[in-house]
């Protein structure tokens, strides 16, 4: 894919994401958070937590699944810590992280709790 087609099947994805979220009652706070450390592709809200979620497209889920590497984890938890930090519970803000696959047909599998810290 050309750069610009990759951004958009990216920003495609990660909105059909967010609109899944919304469908099973999370609100969403933010798209494509960047900090310091790198960019969260979405962060929800779930109660009084947040969810952040990491979103991988591919023509099939096993290989947008196989795309994420331990170097991104590690981008993730500190962006989501340099994110708490501007919560009221700062780093005792209730989290998970999710992994939400999209397949080339558009369909979407969510993987809660896809990495613990």
């Amino acid at each position: 894919m050309t750069g610009s087609v990759s951004y958009h099947a990216g920003l495609s994805a990660e909105n059909q994401v967010a609109a899944d979220y919304t469908r099973r009652g999370h609100g969403t706070r933010c798209h494509r958070w960047r900090g310091k450390s790198g960019e969260i592709d979405l962060i929800a809200e779930d109660g009084d937590g947040l969810i952040f979620v990491e979103v991988k497209a591919s023509r099939d889920f096993a290989r947008a699944a196989e795309s994420l590497s331990r170097r991104q984890m590690q981008r993730i938890y500190s962006s989501a810590s340099e994110y708490l930090g501007q919560m009221p519970k700062g780093q005792m803000t209730p989290v998970r992280f999710d992994v939400a696959l999209v397949d080339g047909s558009g369909a979407i599998r969510i993987i809660e709790n896809a990495f613990g810290h």
